[in-house]
């Protein structure tokens, strides 16, 4: 199977859907706004599409572990994902915002299937020898698909109309159903619990019990709510630093580029940074990139961005490495999806947090970002001095 199915067929796929996945959140909230002309009702939707993934998660990873095959599995969460969108998109100014934001909860349970569901297959498409730089490769396509996806949904709805961003999103994520299908087959599934609700627990206790993967989680979670504090005053940012709110999202492509090329070049280092190290490494760079970011000074926002961008790319690298490294193989797919979830809740929280306090104080709430990156360093510290057993 692995010479039929190649890690190029894998990277294609991943890259395509999860540039679906990207571009779904700007293009819902663009159409929401357009068909509604409501902001609220367009970030309820948005909220509605990110909030359950905490819930869904561990439990399509329960389900992928248990799979014999799981590229049909993946491939119907795509499917399912995709018709949300459709029917979001459809009920949009027809039916109550409370019945739209419901549809947009259920889609969301899927979301974790975009983005960890496909990592956790990647040692049964490269030999072992071979994953540490899939790994760089497939961290890659994260960055690429959030570099490409905002920006596609805004060009899109400002030529074709915020409805064709939505359509765009949804053939995205379609195109990358049929190399999803055809992922390698599991090997013989170690014995384990009977039921989906034994082995949910038995991931979470692998999460928590393993101090490599707790510190690695709970780290990358808080970061991640730093980063969602960030995207929220990426628009503030840009109209009071660059003189236009616009200018926003030209700020975060810029991080996703330096993100980009930061894990181009450590993937021809030959002896680039341990992945623990770069786990915390890559939130102390953010803390420092968002203080630079808070003096509000053109050049010292630039060069913020640039390295906000460092530490974000290497530091998910990093976090694929862990997981790959600690977690065994009957729970892999449970592990990536359940950290997935947890980092999109942490990124909403974070989001949600920064947007009151945005509007009263920008610099607080970088500050706040920036505070956040540090207290994931320190928590990062912290689960190494007393956290629990190893495995």
């Amino acid at each position: 199977m692995k010479e039929r199915y190649s890690l190029g067929s894998y990277l294609a796929g991943a890259a395509v859907a999860r540039t679906g996945d990207e571009m779904s959140g700007p293009a819902l909230l663009l159409a929401g706004l357009a068909i509604t002309g409501s902001p609220t009702s367009a970030a309820l939707l948005l909220a509605g599409i990110t909030v359950s993934a905490a819930v869904g998660g561990p439990v399509f990873g329960a389900l992928l572990d248990r799979a014999v095959r799981p590229g049909p599995l993946l491939a119907g969460a795509l499917t399912a994902y995709g018709t949300g969108l459709a029917l979001l998109l459809v009920g949009l100014g027809r039916l109550p915002i409370a019945v739209t934001v419901a549809v947009a909860v259920v889609a969301g349970l899927l979301g974790p299937a975009l983005s960890g569901g496909w990592t956790a297959q990647l040692p049964r498409v490269v030999p072992p020898e071979a994953l540490p730089r899939a790994n760089g490769l497939d961290a890659m396509t994260f960055n690429l698909a959030s570099l490409v996806g905002p920006a596609l949904a805004g060009v899109v709805a400002a030529l074709c109309g915020a409805s064709l961003g939505v359509v765009t999103a949804i053939v995205l994520i379609g195109l990358a159903l049929p190399v999803a299908w055809r992922l390698p087959a599991a090997r013989a599934r170690e014995p384990g619990p009977a039921s989906v609700g034994a082995d949910l627990a038995a991931g979470f206790r692998c999460v928590w019990r393993t101090r490599p993967l707790a510190r690695a989680t709970v780290s990358s979670v808080v970061s991640c709510a730093g980063q969602g504090v960030l995207v929220a005053c990426a628009p503030l940012l840009g109209e009071r630093a660059l003189g236009g709110a616009d200018h926003g999202a030209v700020l975060l492509s810029g991080i996703a580029a330096s993100a980009l090329l930061t894990n181009a070049a450590l993937a021809r280092c030959p002896r680039p940074p341990a992945a623990d190290t770069a786990v915390w490494g890559g939130a102390a760079l953010q803390a420092g990139a968002l203080l630079l970011a808070a003096t509000g000074v053109p050049v010292l926002l630039v060069v913020g961005v640039l390295v906000a961008g460092a530490g974000e790319g290497p530091q998910l690298t990093a976090l694929f490495a862990v997981r790959h490294r600690e977690a065994p193989e009957h729970l892999r797919s449970q592990v990536f999806t359940t950290g997935a979830s947890l980092k999109i809740t942490g990124f909403a929280v974070g989001a949600a947090v920064a947007g009151p306090l945005a509007a009263r104080s920008l610099t607080a709430g970088l500050l706040t970002a920036a505070g956040l990156e540090a207290l994931a360093v320190l928590a990062f510290a912290a689960i190494t001095l007393v956290g629990g057993r190893s495995r």
